[in-house]
């Protein structure tokens, strides 16, 4: 991850010193954000600037890269929301009701290409993309920061957020943040997947603080309830933008992680400044005593080694349990628990007894109870298959399994007659309103239809197959039919049984002595 955040942080250095047009040097007598903001939601502090020659290179030990981007970057923040040659910042109406300090990112993109040395609409939007992913500016509905030139709303970052104020957020605070939404009856605070996820993990490991972890969200809450309703807006905005560079969602990267490669030469340093570390950027473990170990430090490293190995990061209990349900669920099927009729497959190199049951005529009991282990099983059975297409006729959403099956069917024809089938399975299927399936999928495959193959419809068919799975393939192994199915089938087992008793008994009666 840290490789790929090189790149992205060498382009802004590019950028920025292109807008600023200076040399090495941060830092200057002007007031770095004092200044008076209209209803942009920021917050007037005064941060000392760091002065930073290029001549003096020790003084490059007390300010990381990341730093010095940082501090490029909210110089051209500053001018970002200077009032007079800035953005214009405005409150606008978005369904009956007001929202306060945003701007559009048409009006970003073309600061962007006025006021910086950049001359390609593109290259400006990717600009703007990376600002946002440091967490400088965010979309205001969205928790992916990236920014669109067209007029949707984004809005600017309070400078006590920035990431060179703050550089990794603890984990109790994430989770105050994440209780402190789940106590707001709002649908703009609601969590998102990934967040209930991370809270529900949060819960577990900080369980015995927890307690302390809900008055704290719950004091906020009060705290926040007395602000002002735009200025909770604002707030309540900007702290999920902050979440959302330091604790993103699933697959983006994390711009403000620090690079410890870089940093190595600090494990290295006593003293710093006359002695005094808290100069450091970033608190790193400091050795005091370099030189070769000492008989006691080696005793407590192997101590501190052997308490990892003694503790398992994996409860194996609940593995097991796993795979004992599993096992015990397939015993009756499995010819090595359980001798079959035919030879042993796990002995001979017959593989009849694994398909025996699924080609024969005769239903078994002991086929009809497989179904009930998962879909999979009941539509691998050509008898449990047919048996659940009766049922999907009479609940009307035979059309989902019909598709499925098409689906599945087309990955296996020859290349030649993909597309005509592809095209005969979406004026079918998907063209009108016959098959329930969302948007998004339904999209998805008219793209794919452009120059159709045999994976064209895949998105669409693993919608469909979890809808079955979920919805229909429950109430099938609850119904009545399945049940009346399985009853007859165990009749007949049992009479057959008689019938095979009663005639050996016969033929034993006629023998000869």
């Amino acid at each position: 991850m840290l490789i790929v955040l090189l790149k992205p942080i060498g382009i802004l250095c590019s950028y920025i010193f292109k807008a600023m047009g200076q040399s090495l040097v941060i830092g200057s007598d002007r007031s770095a954000r004092r200044k008076k903001q209209k209803g942009d939601g920021s917050v007037p502090v005064d941060t000392p600037t760091v002065s930073l020659t290029a001549a003096s290179m020790t003084d490059l030990d007390n300010i990381t890269q990341h730093q010095i981007v940082y501090k490029k970057m909210e110089q051209l923040m500053d001018r970002m929301q200077d009032e007079n040659t800035g953005i214009p910042v405005r409150t606008v109406n978005k369904f009956r009701a007001k929202v306060p300090s945003v701007f559009t990112g048409t009006d970003l993109i073309l600061w962007i290409m006025k006021n910086v040395d950049v001359d390609d609409q593109v290259e400006a939007l990717y600009f703007a993309n990376l600002l946002s992913s440091h967490g400088y500016l965010f979309p205001i509905d969205d928790h992916f920061l990236n920014v669109k030139n067209d007029g949707s709303y984004y809005r600017f970052q309070t400078p006590y957020y920035w990431p060179s104020n703050i550089f990794d957020p603890e984990n109790t605070d994430y989770a105050v943040y994440l209780c402190k939404r789940t106590m707001q009856n709002k649908t703009r605070l609601e969590l998102a997947d990934y967040e209930a996820e991370n809270l529900a993990k949060l819960q577990k490991v900080l369980s015995r603080k927890w307690e302390f972890v809900f008055l704290q969200a719950e004091a906020q809450s009060k705290v926040d309830k007395k602000r002002d309703r735009m200025e909770r807006k604002i707030l309540d905005s900007q702290e999920r933008a902050f979440w959302d560079v330091h604790r993103p969602m699933p697959g983006t990267i994390i711009t403000t992680e620090i690079d410890y490669r870089k940093l190595k030469r600090y494990k290295e340093l006593s003293t710093l400044a006359n002695g005094d570390i808290n100069l450091l950027p970033i608190q790193l473990p400091v050795k005091t005593n370099i030189g070769k170990p000492t008989i006691e430090s080696i005793k407590k490293d192997i101590t501190a080694m052997r308490l990892k190995l003694d503790r398992r990061n994996i409860k194996l209990s609940k593995i097991a349990d796993t795979y004992i349900t599993y096992f015990e669920q397939y015993a009756e099927y499995d010819p090595f628990f359980t001798p079959p009729e035919f030879s042993n497959p796990w002995l001979l190199d017959n593989v009849e007894v694994w398909d025996c049951d699924k080609h024969s005529k005769e239903v078994t009991v002991r086929r009809i109870k497989r179904w009930a282990f998962s879909l999979k099983e009941l539509l691998a059975d050509p008898a449990g298959k047919e048996h659940f297409t009766k049922f999907l006729e009479k609940e009307f959403s035979c059309e989902n399994l019909k598709f499925w099956e098409a689906v599945q069917n087309l990955k296996k024809l020859p290349q030649r007659e993909v597309p005509q089938a592809a095209e005969e399975i979406w004026a079918e299927y998907l063209s009108g309103d016959s098959l329930n399936i969302d948007s998004q999928s339904r999209e998805l495959s008219r793209k794919n239809m452009s120059a159709p193959d045999r994976w064209a419809f895949d998105i669409a068919a693993v919608h469909v197959y979890h809808l079955m799975k979920s919805d229909s393939y429950q109430r099938y192994i609850r119904s009545e039919m399945y049940k009346e199915y399985l009853n007859t089938s165990k009749k007949k087992t049992s009479m057959k049984g008689i019938r095979s008793i009663v005639s050996f008994s016969g033929k034993r009666d006629i023998c000869p002595s």
